[in-house]
């Protein structure tokens, strides 16, 4: 055998054994091949595109630092999801912890538009960081998503500034409805002097109580900033007005601090009402028992939401991670603008699945030749397409039913909370069709209410101002001796003893003196009306009506 043939049988040998290998090679060579001349070779799993979203928080406060945790959570629960495991988006979240301020926020979201180039931006935490970013939104057509922010006006939200919140005006109803069923006749609001409440809440709260009757005699407003000494001189003018209901609505740190003082006032005893509004319902979630100690007997309202298994589950989930990420940090419990955050991020990778992915395309702003950063903003089609598809979004979530109506995520039922010793019991709810109730599904009466000053009697809304004497001016009238006379400084006379006689039926104690209209000569020193006119040019009337045997007697009061 020649060296030649000796060779080729060799080489023949060679290729039946790795013949297989040879094969896949060149078919390896021919597809690249294929691919570098232009041809589309499509993988057999496709990656996923990536949707870019920008978080705006402040980290520091309790809501952001927790709100946050949770839409990481949602982020790893949805693609989890075997659902969802053929999807062809990937929401990827950029945070800008930018604290409370406005402007600091506004310039994350320039930030994120510009460089990162996102298709939504989620979070900012108060109105006045919202009102800066929804007009980002508008100029770049990119939705404005925020789960805790009040709407940045009265007249209506923005085409794209959405909120994954419940509307402050039903939770306004809310609170009405529980002073109508209790017939209290005036409320005076307490309330944090910013945008958040300004805006909208106060207004909303106003006409809610017009609807029942009830009229705002007085506001009492705190600004931010206020001092332990301003804070007392709120609660002081307090104390001087007849009306005993109050709603209060403002920041946890403040909040605590002014239930502080009113305690040590004497405020949070018997004859009291306190109503918070959601918002600071959860302050016992996050200062715990301090905050308890100071607000027993306060009522509270909040979003109702359904203990389900899930739920439980996703509580504990979160615990671990929170402790985990925040070693050394004192765990308080999860609020409902968490459970808005996580949902939200759900609906969002629902949004952007549902929108079909396409690539970035910011387009030239119409100004030319700008000189800021907000004039040389772009517009993009992918994050309108995005806002479109998340407003038809429908799902339950872990908060609830997640659905964007108005602009605004569609608010249901309200749970009626009641501080006692170191618990929050569900005294009741509220629905928009039943009103008041003890149950959501059924109408029944309220559970038991323990009210300031540990008292079972639901108090009759009015209490008599501290360090008060009602002055009753009585008309000289000669010939009528035996229904009203003034004798050596004593009022006498029968209709005297009738009211000295209900008086003596209230529960409470009403200082009075009895002061003579008249010339001193045993006539009177004018008309009723004239009576009315000079009293009424040194002291303020009341005019109230006292109760006995169901007969009604007017008597005129003057407060000094």
């Amino acid at each position: 055998m020649t060296t030649a043939q000796a060779l080729f049988r060799a080489s023949t040998a060679a290729l039946r054994r790795h013949g297989l290998l040879i094969v896949i090679l060149l078919l390896l060579i021919g597809a690249y091949g294929v691919a570098a001349q232009g041809g589309g070779v499509v993988p057999p799993r496709r990656r996923r595109q990536v949707v870019d979203v920008g978080v705006i928080l402040d980290t520091k406060t309790w809501v952001g630092n927790t709100s946050w945790t949770c839409m990481e959570l949602a982020l790893d629960d949805f693609y989890a999801d075997a659902s969802h495991a053929r999807y062809r988006t990937r929401l990827k979240l950029h945070l800008r912890d930018t604290g409370p301020g406005a402007v600091d926020a506004a310039s994350a979201g320039i930030d994120l538009l510009k460089n990162v180039r996102v298709q939504a931006i989620v979070g900012p935490q108060t109105s006045t960081q919202a009102k800066f970013l929804a007009e980002l939104g508008n100029k770049s057509t990119v939705p404005i998503i925020s789960f805790s922010a009040d709407c940045p006006s009265r007249s209506g939200l923005t085409p794209y500034f959405i909120r994954t919140a419940w509307n402050d005006s039903s939770q306004a109803e809310a609170i009405a409805s529980l002073v109508q069923k209790y017939n209290w006749r005036e409320i005076v609001p307490v309330y944090e002097d910013d945008d958040d409440t300004n805006i909208k809440f106060i207004p909303d709260l106003i006409d809610a109580l017009k609807q029942v009757d009830t009229r705002v005699s007085y506001r009492c407003k705190i600004h931010p900033s206020a001092t332990e000494d301003d804070m007392k001189t709120a609660i002081s003018n307090l104390k001087r007005n007849w009306t005993s209901v109050f709603v209060v609505r403002m920041s946890h740190t403040l909040a605590h601090k002014f239930f502080q003082l009113a305690k040590q006032e004497g405020m949070m005893s018997q004859g009291f009402v306190w109503i918070t509004a959601y918002g600071l319902t959860d302050i016992f979630d996050v200062v715990g028992s301090p905050a308890l100690d100071v607000m027993q007997g306060v009522l509270g309202v909040k979003p109702h939401v359904q203990d389900t298994v899930e739920l439980q589950n996703f509580r504990q989930r979160w615990r671990r991670k929170y402790r985990l990420e925040n070693p050394g940090t004192s765990l308080s419990e999860l609020t409902v603008s968490g459970l808005y955050a996580y949902d939200t991020i759900w609906a969002l990778a629902l949004a952007a699945e549902k929108a079909g992915y396409v690539n970035s395309d910011f387009g030239p702003s119409l100004i030319k030749n700008a000189s800021t950063d907000f004039d040389r903003i772009d517009t993009s089609k992918p994050a309108e397409k995005l806002r479109d598809a998340l407003l038809k979004v429908n799902f339950l979530g872990i908060s609830g039913k997640f659905h964007i109506e108005n602009m605004q995520l569609v608010s249901s039922n309200y749970t009626i909370v009641n501080i006692v010793g170191q618990e929050r019991r569900e005294v009741g709810f509220w629905t928009p069709g039943s009103g008041i109730s003890g149950s959501p599904k059924m109408k029944s009466d309220l559970n038991t209410i323990i009210w300031p000053g540990n008292n079972e009697t639901a108090p009759r809304g009015w209490i008599f101002p501290t360090n008060k004497t009602l002055k009753i001016g009585m008309p000289v009238k000669p010939g009528f001796e035996e229904f009203v006379r003034f004798e050596n400084g004593k009022a006498t006379g029968f209709c005297v003893d009738v009211f000295e006689a209900v008086v003596k039926e209230l529960s409470y104690e009403v200082p009075r003196r009895y002061l003579q209209f008249g010339d001193g000569e045993g006539s009177s020193n004018g008309t009723y009306d004239e009576l009315v006119y000079e009293t009424c040019k040194t002291i303020s009337l009341h005019l109230f009506a006292l109760k006995q045997n169901q007969t009604y007697f007017y008597v005129l009061l003057a407060e000094i």
